[in-house]
């Protein structure tokens, strides 16, 4: 009888634990554990590559600048750097917490997210920050948290610096149409907002009468050298295409194009100081960047306050989130200004990046679209995501591309009229 009882005891508490909130195993989320000070923050972060991609630059330089805003010891930053998406994520997590007794932990490339959650039913007293991930929102775990920014009003701060250098460069357009060229690296909706948001802002700039058109090959790599060293090339020289930008992390396409006298406009870092080619600079026109230490700061001050995190954080021009680095010599005169200009209408709404009347999709303006937002693995759009900015008539109706009502992440994947894929490496 008593080893009857001590079975339905034992099957009862397994019930139980399979029917929580929280595998067994795990302890339960009970809040943010509150530091004393500053000196008792320790930070990990884990880098899918290191300083020599300007995506993973980006992110350091923003870690150690908000570590010592804060006054935050520099050897409180833990760095692990080349970690790539695979269990060695979680491995890298489990060290920064059992070896350098990290308190947050954060983490940079989307493949991350899998084990980043992992590490963060293991240990519900430290937070675990990931950057370009979807899924906080839907698993609501208190100590994971996902961030982004709305970098696609980068992105078209960029194009329209691009569109207006296409307008000193009349000569270079064929019956009035300029044929521009992108590098992208995966399909992603990330990749898909990015090369959109960029190709509109090409065209807002141009001057009335001409057009453009754009080439986009993905290499297969956030960060190949060759592989987008040769996609520049070729848009180039097969493609034909008199201005490249990209959203991939090496100096393989701005090399190429200084190479070739072609304008360029890079991502996440000004690239002439990333490099000993000078040319580089004599093509360079911009650059956009998520500016990620307004949100490493503010996730200092719920520690130290004893603050929940966000579950999904979106920065925007007005937190200085998204940035235009700097113009480059071969921008066109005027292009300071003029971007300074639309950056105010951007963050006061009077513009909008993907406003539909600026754009159509086979022919046909977009009046609903369903995005996946929710991100379930069903690849099912479930969220209505074109907004009017009111009910009265004219009013500007747009895609609501990610932001606080929505997630962090980019989710516009629509392919518009104008944007041609070409070439795929993989």
């Amino acid at each position: 009888m008593k080893k009857l009882l001590a079975l339905l005891v034992t099957v009862a508490l397994a019930i139980t634990c399979c029917f929580s909130l929280v595998g067994c195993g795990e302890t339960e989320y009970a809040g943010i554990k509150k530091v004393n000070s500053v000196s008792d923050i320790q930070i990990g972060f884990i880098c899918l590559h290191d300083d020599s991609s300007t995506y993973d630059k980006n992110f350091i330089d923003a870690i150690y600048k908000a570590a010592a805003d804060a006054g935050i010891p520099k050897d409180n930053v833990h760095l692990k750097t080349g970690i790539p998406e695979s269990s060695d994520c979680y491995d890298a997590a489990v060290e920064l917490v059992e070896k350098s007794n990290c308190n947050i932990v954060f983490a940079d490339s989307f493949g991350h997210e899998a084990y980043m959650l992992q590490a963060a039913q293991k240990y519900p007293d430290v937070q675990f920050c990931h950057a370009t991930g979807t899924k906080a929102h839907t698993e609501v775990r208190g100590n994971y948290h996902n961030a982004f920014a709305s970098i696609y009003e980068g992105r078209y701060l960029a194009g329209y610096a691009a569109g207006l250098k296409l307008n000193t460069m009349k000569d270079k357009a064929v019956n009035k149409n300029f044929k521009v060229g992108y590098i992208g690296a995966y399909t992603y909706a990330e990749v898909v907002s990015g090369y959109t948001s960029w190709f509109l802002g090409v065209q807002a700039a141009l001057d009335e009468g001409y057009t453009a058109t754009m080439d986009v090959q993905f290499t297969g790599s956030w960060y190949d050298y060759t592989a987008e060293y040769n996609a520049a090339l070729a848009l180039i020289n097969n493609y034909n295409c008199v201005l490249i930008s990209q959203h991939a992390d090496s100096l393989g396409a701005p090399t190429a194009c200084a190479e070739k006298g072609v304008p360029n406009v890079s991502y996440n870092v000004d690239t002439t100081k990333m490099s000993d080619k000078s040319q580089i600079a004599d093509t360079y026109v911009t650059s956009s960047r998520i500016n990620w230490e307004p949100y490493f700061l503010y996730t200092f001050d719920c520690l130290l306050s004893g603050t929940e995190i966000a579950l999904d954080w979106t920065g925007d021009l007005s937190t200085g989130s998204v940035e235009i680095i700097s113009v480059g010599a071969a921008a066109a005169a005027g292009t300071q200004e003029a971007i300074n200009m639309i950056k105010l209408e951007l963050i006061s709404g009077a513009r909008r990046v993907f406003d539909v009347s600026k754009f159509t999709v086979g022919e046909k303006t977009l009046t609903n679209y369903r995005a996946d937002v929710d991100d379930m693995g069903d690849f099912v759009g479930e969220t209505e995501v074109i907004y009017a900015d009111s009910q009265i008539p004219g009013a500007t109706v747009y895609f609501h591309e990610s932001g606080k009502a929505m997630r962090s992440a980019p989710y516009f994947d629509l392919q518009i009229d104008g944007i041609n894929l070409v070439n795929t490496v993989f």
